[in-house]
């Protein structure tokens, strides 16, 4: 009797201990966290209609900076069998706003499945939180597309037929710069020079609506990346940027996660509200492995995403 009372009290010291280790904001939570979206949002997704290894291999054609950091630099593939200037369209990784990279965080579908649609195809790095602030990254996603442009005669880009993407963090900074033109003007470019945009699988479209719902597990990457002053969370939310100008045209591709479903939903109805044409597509895939999965698999054919986002490229550019 004496000896279970003892190991019942052992047993709720221990648990004790676990629920205060585990309580939300912990460093260990977070860490946890983080492996679990680099292993699903990184290299680890490799379930869906063809393995992520099967994609073929492609080798930028050019690799340049835009800027003096060492992470503001892109890669650029060159538009197959085209004549004359090409489309552009670029790509900004994911990663919580503090990780990832052009080298992990795309679908290597993407590169030649968009450069044999007789489009040229780049791939963005830009400033991580906490060196860098969530303004400067996408002030980066201006100046990348400005050293395109500035290129366009050498690189052979149709500086008329622009299109911005981005995946998970990425989505949210393309859907910022395609809803708040500061960044684009500190740059020297402006709307005009954007004639698209497509968030993928993003969320924090609405901050503070982010870090309400979307659980305990990110509060941390949340505050890290937007802090707690309510003015600036509304700054760089783009549904609460929404009101017209904005960039022409959106193309919101989204998995059945609650929280990214109910942002894009919201930003899709501020930007109506702008009286800027927007698209919402949604597609199958839950949890963080849908999450991955629609941005490793992009560009791949199989996947029903790809020619959604297909035939809405070929009706903003035309061709």
């Amino acid at each position: 009797m004496r000896k279970s009372l003892l190991l019942s009290l052992g047993a709720v010291a221990l648990i004790g201990t676990t629920i205060a280790q585990a309580a939300p904001g912990d460093r260990l939570r977070e860490r946890l966290k983080e492996r679990m979206e680099n292993r699903q949002g990184g290299e680890g997704a490799r379930r869906g209609p063809q393995r992520d290894a099967d994609a073929p291999r492609t080798r930028p054609d050019q690799t340049f900076a835009y800027g003096s950091d060492p992470l503001q630099a892109l890669d650029f593939y060159k538009a197959k069998g085209v004549a004359g200037p090409a489309p552009l369209v670029v790509f900004v990784h994911g990663g919580g706003w503090k990780r990832g990279s052009k080298d992990v965080a795309g679908s290597r579908y993407a590169p030649a499945h968009y450069t044999g649609l007789g489009y040229n195809y780049a791939a963005i790095n830009y400033r991580l939180v906490p060196a860098a602030t969530v303004e400067q990254q996408a002030a980066d996603v201006a100046l990348a597309v400005k050293a395109l442009l500035d290129r366009a005669r050498e690189l052979g880009i149709d500086r008329s037929k622009v299109v911005i993407t981005g995946h998970s963090a990425g989505a949210h900074l393309v859907a910022l710069v395609g809803t708040d033109e500061q960044y684009l003007r500190a740059a020297g470019l402006s709307f005009a020079d954007i004639d698209g945009v497509i968030p993928n699988d993003g969320a924090a479209y609405d901050v503070a609506a982010q870090m309400k719902d979307g659980g305990p597990m990110m509060q941390d990457t949340y505050v890290q990346a937007f802090g707690t002053d309510p003015v600036r969370q509304r700054a760089l939310s783009p549904t609460l940027q929404a009101a017209s100008p904005n960039a022409p045209s959106f193309l919101l591709i989204h998995v059945q996660r609650q929280d990214g479903v109910a942002q894009a939903k919201a930003l899709e109805a501020g930007l109506r509200r702008g009286g800027t044409a927007v698209e919402r597509r949604e597609f199958e895939g839950r949890g963080m492995q849908g999450h991955a999965e629609i941005n490793r698999q992009l560009g791949n054919p199989d996947y029903a995403a790809t020619p959604v986002v297909d035939a809405w490229l070929k009706g903003v550019f035309g061709r």
